[in-house]
């Protein structure tokens, strides 16, 4: 394994040296949140392609397919069919509409502090959520690499966070750019080569390969009795089974079609761009690199499923590792190791996105906007206020990651960072860009409505009363491990109505002719642009 070993040296060496250059042009405020809106259009499309290609993306879909088929190709097309709402509605008004967030609109014509508080709120839940997930695929990856070495899964989940806020407090966004550019480019050249070599295997016959998933083989145990099994992994119903199969499946296309726009670290990428002609430049390359990963991931989860077989994989550190131990078989130990460090700076760059989206968000709209109410007391307190956020956000994610273990499918837990973002961020966004009438209230109460709905929903599913942690003992594993009180696994189905309708019974309790009264001037800079470099009125 010290080929392994040598490719993660290398990669972590080269993304420091990165933040070591950044560093040095990172000073102010723009340039730390925003790379000074220096990012070119492919720049940044690689940018996003490479916040968006998660762990998620690459270790849980192709984990979830190999164990579950059909069903999990559901998430593939779910993440791939998401882009076209941030393209369609939100890519290019955010750009022109705001400065560093997604608050920074919702304040342009609404009390800026309530709804900066709610936003600034909802913006670290949903960050944590999707950190975590990237976390749990961290530490599994870099245990199963360098077991070896006796490295533990806490101590895999540490060092990543470590080099996770090492990035964003030295680098900020340009640093943060440049590692997810560079991980763009190295996820998508693994995933082609390890897809070319999954059809090699069967000859670059699509009959052969699709016959063999038609057949997949693997041992099950019920009652103490092991016995194998032949499934048809083209067939649905493997994960979403009656009586509640079909209404969780609508639940989870409902969160990934939805929540992508609703993404803090997503939407932040828009800023870093110097226009909105950029902005849109920027989002048909990341649907370009997304469309084609997302067609490849199948081959991925299926060629796991087919030429390493499930009982392998849950014997060697669980589906997470369908990828890489499907590298491995196809490859050898040098390309397993390749594949494995490609996973690795797919995780750094996600979870480096995610704080800076999360740090940010507390710095700019919680601690200048509400607290100060809009100006800093001494020069750079901004900055210095997210690099701390960044320390603490980094600290949750990874205790709680740490408190899952290493089985929890990335995937999943993403599906409910997505539910959130659906459910709080997106019906305040485009009730604030598309309806005059929409006021302070009504985002305040739309935000709350649809953060508590999801949450809620999601403690008491099957998603968290369920889990079997290893390190929770005793209470709180028994009460973890009830009767879920809602069946479905994602809440998007329930609480995304439920965030809207909130956002709409808010509004209409009350009326306010001054958010009102600027809905015109919101509605030509958001369209047009005028005006987007100037500050946000709030």
């Amino acid at each position: 394994m010290s080929t392994a070993l040598l490719m993660f040296v290398g990669f972590v060496g080269v993304t420091l040296a990165i933040t070591y250059w950044a560093a040095k042009r990172s000073s102010g405020t723009s340039a730390f949140f925003a790379a000074g809106r220096r990012i070119t259009g492919w720049q940044n499309g690689f940018a996003v392609a490479g916040d968006y290609m998660s762990a998620a993306s690459f270790l849980g879909i192709a984990g979830i397919i190999a164990f579950q088929g059909y069903d999990g190709f559901m998430y593939s097309v779910g993440w791939l069919v998401a882009y076209l709402t941030v393209l369609l509605i939100v890519a290019e008004p955010l750009r022109n509409a705001g400065k560093y967030t997604m608050a920074d609109v919702l304040a342009y014509r609404m009390k800026a502090r309530p709804v900066r508080a709610m936003a600034a709120l909802s913006t670290l839940t949903v960050s944590t959520f999707y950190m975590i997930a990237q976390m749990v695929g961290a530490g599994a990856l870099v245990t199963l690499l360098l077991k070896s070495s006796g490295v533990t899964f806490h101590t895999a989940v540490i060092g990543v966070g470590v080099l996770m806020i090492v990035y964003v407090v030295f680098g900020g966004m340009l640093a943060t750019t440049w590692v997810q550019i560079i991980k763009a480019i190295l996820l998508m050249s693994g995933t082609v080569i390890l897809s070319v070599l999954v059809l090699g295997h069967f000859g670059f016959s699509f009959g052969r390969f699709f016959d063999a998933i038609s057949h997949v083989s693997y041992h099950v145990t019920k009652d103490g009795v092991t016995s194998e099994v032949t499934q048809n992994f083209l067939q649905p119903g493997l994960r979403y089974k009656p009586p509640y199969g079909a209404i969780d499946l609508i639940s989870l296309g409902m969160a990934l079609l939805l929540g992508t726009a609703g993404l803090p670290h997503i939407l932040v990428r828009f800023y870093t761009v110097p226009d909105a002609k950029t902005a849109r430049v920027s989002v048909v390359w990341a649907m370009a690199l997304i469309g084609t990963f997302y067609i490849m991931t199948t081959f991925l989860g299926f060629g796991a499923a087919t030429i390493v077989g499930r009982d392998f994989i849950a014997k060697n550190g669980g589906n997470n590792m369908s990828a890489p131990l499907l590298a491995q078989a196809l490859g050898g130990d040098i390309f397993f190791a390749f594949i494995s460090s490609i996973a690795f700076a797919t995780i750094l760059a996600v979870v480096a996105g995610l704080t800076i989206s999360a740090s940010t968000s507390f710095a700019h709209d919680f601690w200048t906007n509400v607290i100060h109410h809009g100006t800093e007391r001494k020069a750079g307190e901004e900055v210095r206020v997210a690099r701390v956020t960044a320390f603490v956000v980094g600290a949750v994610a990874m205790t709680i990651a740490i408190l899952l273990g290493p089985t929890a499918n990335v995937a999943f837990l993403v599906a409910l960072a997505f539910a959130v973002a659906a459910s709080a961020n997106l019906p305040v966004i485009v009730f604030s860009l598309f309806w005059k009438r929409f006021n302070t209230l009504g985002a305040v109460v739309g935000l709350g409505t649809g953060l508590l709905a999801s949450l809620a929903l999601i403690l008491v599913s099957p998603s968290i009363m369920t889990i079997d942690p290893p390190t929770v003992t005793g209470a709180a594993r028994h009460l973890i491990q009830a009767k879920p009180l809602f069946p479905l696994e994602n809440p998007g189905i329930v609480s995304i109505p439920l965030g809207f309708l909130g956002a709409i019974l808010g509004t209409l309790l009350r009326r306010e002719p001054s958010a009102e009264a600027k809905f015109a001037e919101l509605t030509v800079r958001a369209n047009t642009g005028l005006g987007a470099e100037k500050a946000s009125p709030h």
